[in-house]
């Protein structure tokens, strides 16, 4: 990548990636308002450039459309250490109740399609892919500490920043009047920074690629195919794929992701449809699965014991973030009010993407939330414009667990979370 590029890169991810921990593990739950208005619920809607992030297959039938907007997005995150550790040698987190800095994030979104003729259309959306940030002010870890380097002491602030973007330029064509696809390349940029992390420098095989070595950038790709079926009037199906991501390493960190820094996006599968009961109500259901367990960085089980030096950490089979692969399962409900004004509404549930056992590493991304409860509404305005808003609410989750490296110690990471998203569009 050449330099002027790499720069480009490096201010899209700042403008248009996610900087908190998203929702689905640290997948977004939807892109742009209208989709997440209905909790995701997009892949067989077909209502907006956006959806070319859900479904490419749909661009073709959407027409032409700009679209950009912004979500402010609240998270509340954190995890309490109970007092029942183990003496040493074995570490411990100390005792207490630990909630993250950095609650509010602006995350915008762009789309565009045009169409070329007819039966096709090219378009581009950018957005995040969302991402892990936790920010702790106490030194976490130095329960871990070992008194015989004192430069290997945790420090704070404690905690990771791992922010995704994508850029996914999208043909889409029409087969027939029932059947459309789309193809869809997408470029995606990571950066990532961790902190206070210095006790775990002992259990890895490059211990100066652990922590507090400022931002590092990942680079890579893959694509995303999709499939719209309108089977009648009444009846819409849709299906995408998105392959693995694969980027570059995090050379910066090799010593602290399984697999030497690598770091690829997982592949996500959607399937769905969406159902006119009336004229004015559309029912649409969607389930998602995010196979976050082919990525060893997140896959890797969180139950390696720090017992041996450059054992623990960097190596293929090493620690990761113990995560499971998640089901999403999505509805959401579309009223069309009157012609100029939409109401909408969903609900989605994923599965845990980690258990209780998996938890030491957890706290740096306590990926805990499972439910989605959204609304939202679209107003047309003169000139083909209009308004879309949506928001969401996830309610507090937690895990209760524990880790071999704190012996008995238990406890929880937690979270919770707002988004409120509002974006503009126009048909032209």
């Amino acid at each position: 990548m050449s330099r002027s590029l790499r720069r480009v890169a490096i201010l899209a991810i700042f403008l248009f990636s996610a900087p908190a921990l998203a929702t689905n593990g640290y997948m977004a739950h939807g892109y742009g308002p209208k989709s997440k208005s209905i909790a995701g619920a997009c892949v067989a809607m077909a209502f907006g450039a956006m959806c070319a992030a859900s479904n490419p297959g749909s661009l073709a039938v959407v027409g032409n459309r700009l679209e950009f907007g912004a979500a402010l997005f609240a998270p509340t995150r954190g995890f309490k250490a109970d007092d029942n550790a183990m003496s040493p040698p074995y570490g411990s987190v100390p005792p207490g109740d630990y909630e993250s800095d950095n609650d509010y994030f602006l995350i915008p979104h762009f789309a565009y399609n045009r169409m070329l003729d007819e039966k096709s259309s090219i378009g581009i959306a950018l957005g995040g892919n969302g991402g892990m940030n936790t920010e702790y002010r106490d030194d976490i870890f130095r329960g871990f500490n070992d008194p015989r380097n004192p430069e290997g002491c945790a420090s704070s602030p404690a905690g990771i920043d791992l922010k995704q973007a994508f850029l996914g330029i999208t043909y889409s064509r029409k087969l027939n009047d029932q059947h459309s696809i789309g193809i869809e390349p997408i470029i995606a940029i990571q950066s990532f920074k961790a902190e206070g992390l210095e006790p775990f420098q002992a259990f890895s095989n490059s211990p100066d690629k652990v922590t507090n070595n400022g931002t590092d950038y990942s680079y890579g790709g893959g694509v995303r195919l999709g499939w719209l079926w309108q089977v009648n009037d009444q009846l819409n199906i849709g299906a995408s794929y998105q392959s693995k991501l694969y980027m570059t390493e995090f050379d910066d960190y090799e010593g602290l992701f399984a697999g030497q820094g690598d770091f690829d996006i997982p592949s996500v599968i959607d399937l769905g449809f969406a159902y006119k009961f009336v004229p004015e109500v559309t029912f649409a259901f969607n389930y998602q699965r995010i196979n976050y367990s082919d990525v060893d960085a997140i896959g890797n089980d969180g139950d390696i014991m720090f017992t041996t030096p450059g054992q623990g950490l960097g190596c293929n089979d090493c620690l990761g973030f113990g995560w499971d692969d998640v089901d999403v399962y999505k509805v959401g409900v579309q009223w069309q009010y009157r012609p100029d004004l939409a109401f909408r509404a969903g609900y989605s549930y994923a599965t845990d993407a980690f258990d209780g056992d998996q938890a030491l590493f957890n706290i740096l991304a306590p990926a805990v939330v499972k439910s989605h409860y959204a609304v939202g509404f679209g107003k047309k305005l003169e000139g083909g414009s209009e308004i879309n808003v949506a928001f969401t609410y996830m309610p507090e989750e937690t895990v209760n667990g524990t880790n071999p490296n704190t012996g008995p110690q238990t406890g929880e990471v937690y979270m919770d979370q707002w988004e409120l998203e509002i974006g503009w569009a126009t048909a032209f």
